[in-house]
């Protein structure tokens, strides 16, 4: 518990990719989908929400404000593309790194929506520069406005208790935040992740009719959107890892050895594969030789 409270506070992110950072993209930036009429990504430094534009109101997605005035650029990146009001802002997830900072929505009256669980997180935390929601999901529930449906899915334990799927139907897209990365290893330890339910979370979204796959953030060359290879490919690189640490746990190999000698090569060019792979080890020694 103590290892989930901490990430909570300081956002269980997964990495802008290392090998990335060499071009500095510019600090934020709006990019509108291609072939769709009002979906829209908003990006700042290394995270970067969804946000759905109808004539009689916005949707937004994660305000991204954790220690940055991200929501204030935010709402004027919506603002030059519609002077329709936002009237929601729904949280992917809740680690503060994507939901912190939402006043400036609250202030222009938005509604916020997240999961039950994230809900109780943030009550008992009680941090000031995170906005309690107002409404929350359950198992599901799908929101209209305009022209525009969203279903809001949980599918259970993942990288957090509380993530939430976000799929437009029609687009067929999802946006899903720190757990589907693009072609990048899981940050650092894993720290907050269910295992093995995680995997059984991933079998459920690529089972969903969907094409495109808007992460919390960018993959190797600032790449914004995946697909459900994207999807298959993570699912196999924690399938993959988890066997090669049950057989060194198994052989009573965790902790030093296993973090020393296992490498998964059909990986080694993903982006931090060096740095965290073998804390992703130690992340999987402590559940096949701890049970945590």
């Amino acid at each position: 518990m103590k290892r989930r409270e901490f990430l909570t506070l300081i956002g269980a992110a997964a990495a802008w990719p290392l090998a990335a950072r060499a071009q500095t993209p510019p600090l934020f930036a709006t990019t509108k989908v291609d072939g769709c009429e009002n979906v829209y990504i908003f990006r700042y430094v290394r995270h970067q929400s969804m946000f759905v534009v109808t004539p009689e109101g916005v949707i937004a997605t994660d305000p991204i404000g954790l220690r940055r005035p991200a929501a204030k650029a935010y709402i004027e990146e919506i603002q030059k593309i519609t002077k329709a009001p936002i009237k929601y802002v729904i949280y992917s997830h809740g680690h503060f790194d994507h939901i912190a900072g939402g006043q400036p929505f609250t202030d222009l009256g938005a509604i916020f929506v997240a999961h039950k669980n994230a809900k109780a997180r943030i009550e008992a935390l009680k941090r000031p520069d995170v906005v309690v929601p107002d409404e929350v999901v359950d198992t599901e529930r799908t929101m209209a406005l305009g022209d525009t449906t969203l279903e809001l899915i949980y599918v259970g334990k993942n990288h957090s208790d509380s993530t939430l799927v976000m799929r437009l139907a029609k687009e067929k897209i999802i946006f899903t935040v720190d757990w589907i990365p693009l072609e990048t290893v899981p940050f650092r330890a894993m720290a907050d992740t269910y295992l093995p339910d995680i995997e059984d979370g991933l079998q459920k979204v690529i089972a969903m009719d969907w094409e495109r796959l808007i992460p919390g953030h960018p993959g190797p060359d600032g790449r914004q959107i995946g697909t459900k290879a994207d999807a298959r490919a993570a699912l196999a690189y924690l399938q993959d890892l988890s066997a090669a640490v049950k057989k060194a746990a198994d052989e009573h190999k965790c902790l030093a050895d296993a973090m020393r000698d296992i490498k998964l090569p059909k990986y080694e060019k993903w982006a931090n594969y060096d740095a965290y792979l073998p804390m992703n080890i130690e992340r999987y020694c402590d559940f096949y030789s701890l049970g945590i």
